[in-house]
């Protein structure tokens, strides 16, 4: 089999292999940006990925005169939706997501400077006090289960049918017991198998690389 040329999206990641067409320019309109300019822009893209308000600073750096507005709007689309999509994967790593910017032909500077950036912010994100990320729900601490049969019952149609008794213990200290019958069960077991495989293959699809 002939070789080809290589796409850009054979080799970038992190967008599943569909990068999206502000992200692929935005090579261009990083040529003859000055790095303190470029960290700044950043800085404040990665707040606002934060859901914080970077409206002023947007507007003191695109009012600098050390980028065109045009410039200016582009690279910030494109940093956006590379931190955003780097945040929203817990999986990627560091020296993956590093490839990805090379492919998109970002400059090694400011790979450096986003790279560093994305993943400074995740760890801060890591280490927020379990008491400020809001309501949680109780954890599963111990499950208990056992077959029984049902020898004697009132309805005749249950009568020697197999179920299956559950006993959940939760982090509040709370029992839940349930009873499913083996066909529920089945059919349990089949689902959650299916939302597994479905999970593995969309993580697969999300942090894939074509090696050499």
């Amino acid at each position: 089999m002939s070789s080809g040329h290589m796409k850009m999206t054979d080799t970038v990641s992190l967008f599943g292999g569909r990068v999206p067409a502000h992200v692929e320019l935005l090579y261009k309109h990083l040529k003859d940006l000055d790095r303190s300019t470029f960290q700044q822009i950043l800085a404040a893209v990665v707040n606002a990925v934060d859901g914080q308000d970077c409206s002023e600073s947007m507007r003191v750096i695109a009012d600098s005169g050390f980028i065109s507005e045009d410039n200016f709007n582009h690279v910030v689309a494109g940093l956006y939706a590379v931190v955003k999509e780097a945040l929203r994967l817990p999986s990627l790593k560091q020296e993956v997501f590093s490839e990805d910017l090379r492919a998109l032909r970002v400059s090694e500077e400011f790979i450096a400077d986003v790279s560093n950036a994305v993943f400074a912010n995740r760890q801060t994100s890591m280490k927020v006090s379990p008491t400020l990320q809001g309501p949680s729900l109780p954890k599963m601490e111990e499950f208990r289960w056992r077959v029984d049969v049902a020898i004697s019952t009132s309805s005749l149609s249950r009568a020697l049918q197999p179920s299956i008794l559950m006993q959940m213990k939760l982090s509040d200290g709370s029992l839940h017991c349930f009873e499913v019958p083996v066909s529920k069960f089945q059919e349990l077991r089949y689902n959650v198998s299916l939302i597994l495989k479905e999970m593995n293959d969309l993580e697969k699809r999300s942090i894939l690389k074509i090696q050499d």
